[in-house]
């Protein structure tokens, strides 16, 4: 999944994207800003939890495999649900051993005629290999994701819910990437694969004025750091949503700085657009002092490590700002 960076400039740089960059808008009158309201919508945190189990259930949902297609199905039909518009954006890639991955990123929009936007990501795919298992012989065998993949998903499948019900005045893309897991330990051009591909190829009347990733958002003692590819590519949304979780009283977001972090908002920072990740970074390598998170790229990512609180707070914030955002 998502990669350490010990030198993460370099690396950004290293793998920069040939889609069309989206210049900032030159102006001195900010595009959008933040109202505090008291009419925030709930998110049901029991039905975010339910949305991570169906897609468990599924198994596995590495690329090609029976998982990977029942998933993708789903959270078609899910968000076809809630928003104006869904469609999946398939693709192929040349994979491992000449394997050809076949491939599906999901995109719904609300308002998509609106010129005034802003983007929720999460990668829905999961590993396929449990390459920090302590168990070798199950190293080889894909890995269930119930927080690697799955959490962020679900709460923006309930927060598509909810913008259903409660409508907004701009508009709202979600794009869930596929195959961000699939790439061998330190090959990083093979990881991200969906959000290089929606880079290159981004709908026309994608243009959001920022984005926000989530990844890894489940985990009972989940802390949110500022991550440092965050910072290099949209420093004054970082502040802004930490300022918003600070003031509704999120406490699992932290004002300390993670290690940085190859994700999927890398190759979307490196075509311009302002996109930020809040991931629960201190679980990627596997190595917490607290064993009870050690269990990233193994089988023991499961639901059982999931809180229904952490994935309350997170959703609290994610509302907050909708419903307090007002574009100029």
């Amino acid at each position: 999944m998502k990669r350490l960076l010990l030198f993460a400039l370099v690396l950004t740089i290293q793998f920069t994207g040939c889609g069309e960059k989206d210049a900032p808008q030159k102006t001195n009158v900010p595009q959008y800003r933040i109202e505090l309201t008291t009419k925030i919508p709930v998110l049901d945190s029991i039905s975010v939890m339910n949305y991570i189990k169906r897609q468990v259930d599924f198994g596995p949902r590495n690329p090609n495999s029976f998982g990977h297609r029942q998933t993708m199905l789903f959270l078609y039909d899910e968000l076809s649900k809630f928003a104006d518009t869904t469609f999946i954006q398939k693709f192929s890639y040349p994979g491992y051993n000449n394997e050809r991955l076949e491939l599906g990123n999901i995109i719904a929009s609300f308002n998509p005629s609106n010129p005034n936007r802003i983007l929720f990501c999460a990668h829905w795919d999961t590993r396929p290999r449990a390459d920090k298992d302590k168990d070798p012989s199950k190293q080889h065998l894909p890995i269930l994701g119930a927080n690697d993949g799955a959490s962020g998903v679900a709460v923006l499948l309930e927060l598509a819910k909810v913008l259903k019900s409660n409508k907004i005045e701009y508009g709202i893309d979600i794009v869930l990437f596929d195959a961000e897991d699939y790439g061998i330990e330190g090959d990083l051009m093979n990881y991200s694969i969906g959000s290089k591909f929606f880079a290159q190829n981004k709908p026309a009347y994608i243009k959001p004025a920022f984005g926000i990733l989530l990844d890894l958002v489940g985990d009972k003692s989940a802390v949110f750091k500022r991550e440092p590819n965050s910072m290099l590519y949209a420093p004054d949304i970082v502040d802004l949503v930490w300022k918003l979780a600070f003031q509704i009283g999120a406490s699992s977001f932290s004002n300390q700085v993670s290690s940085p972090i190859y994700d999927d908002h890398v190759p979307l920072g490196e075509i311009g657009m302002k996109v930020i990740n809040i991931i629960d970074a201190d679980l990627v390598g596997a190595e917490n002092p607290n064993p009870e998170r050690n269990y990233w790229h193994t089988h023991n990512d499961t639901i059982v490590n999931i809180s229904p609180k952490t994935l309350g707070e997170i959703g609290r914030v994610l509302l907050h700002l909708v419903y307090s955002l007002k574009f100029s």
